[in-house]
């Protein structure tokens, strides 16, 4: 397992953000494209032996002077050893925080974008035989929709492991959002469907400029094309139509785009050329 570490830093108006990782691990190549031929897609990400490419699972602590906020917990630590075979399981989010000057009783909220096993990952571990919130005094929040979609033993069951994210629903800790709405101040959530029904984007606004979690709605600098879509998305074409949305405010506007799987770059800024080609600036 390769080990990549990186902590990154910057501001956002008011707010602070901090980039931190739970390490990396390793999906499929033709699975991470679709229907993209590795031809192309080789060009910007290499494969290993067995077409594997390397996925960096990428937290975001923002820091908005009153509250501190931790964004997707990443693969955590208790995946069952036939995942562990597949994927790996890095488990380096705690240490990386705390290299950051973070500790787990910091945080006053943690946003899920989705609850797939390497989102959420670390929103609970086990502790004298039982799961406890691994952050203990924050308030926790996911889409009801998305809950209640992994519950229903789709085609991405097995992304799916309820000890992340039911105690919390059962305990009150976690709250199950119905749709777009603001957290906290400067905080919001806004869905775009495509990788699941119910995934949602984290917000950021302060001092005039935006900031945007977008998750696996563009997972990777290697996804921005339209067409440049994930095998895993289980409404494919709406992901186009949410990206075109994305788009159509995050360019204009000089969003800071953040990517949840890109193991060297946490975010950047997205424009198009005089072709209409997205890419970062």
């Amino acid at each position: 397992m390769v080990h990549t570490v990186f902590m990154q830093r910057t501001t956002l108006g008011d707010f602070e953000l901090t980039a931190v990782s739970d390490g990396t691990y390793y999906l499929d190549g033709g699975a991470y494209f679709g229907v993209v031929p590795k031809v192309l897609w080789e060009k910007k990400v290499a494969a290993d032996e067995r077409n594997r490419v390397r996925a960096g699972l990428n937290s975001v602590v923002v820091r908005t002077g009153g509250q501190t906020i931790l964004i997707e917990t990443g693969i955590g630590n208790k995946l069952p050893e036939k995942n562990i075979k597949i994927y790996g399981q890095p488990a380096e989010l705690l240490q990386n925080l705390a290299a950051a000057g973070f500790a787990p009783e910091d945080f006053d909220i943690v946003i899920n974008s989705h609850l797939h096993f390497d989102h959420c990952g670390w929103n609970t571990v086990w502790r004298d035989g039982k799961i406890v919130p691994t952050f203990p005094r924050a308030k926790y929040y996911a889409q009801e929709g998305e809950w209640r979609h992994a519950h229903e033993n789709q085609r991405d069951a097995s992304s799916y492991f309820t000890e992340n994210y039911d105690p919390l629903v059962e305990s009150g800790q976690m709250q199950l959002l119905k749709g777009d709405c603001e957290i906290a101040p400067g905080v919001s959530v806004r869905v775009y469907p495509g990788h699941t029904r119910d995934m949602q984007a984290i917000l950021l606004q302060s001092g005039g400029k935006t900031a945007c979690y977008i998750s696996d709605l563009i997972p990777t600098t290697a996804h921005l094309d339209l067409n440049w879509v994930l095998a895993f998305d289980l409404y494919p074409v709406e992901t186009i139509e949410s990206r075109k949305r994305y788009y159509a405010e995050a360019i204009p506007g000089k969003w800071l785009t953040m990517f949840t799987h890109d193991p060297e770059v946490p975010w950047g800024y997205v424009e198009k050329d005089e072709k209409g080609r997205v890419g970062l600036r």
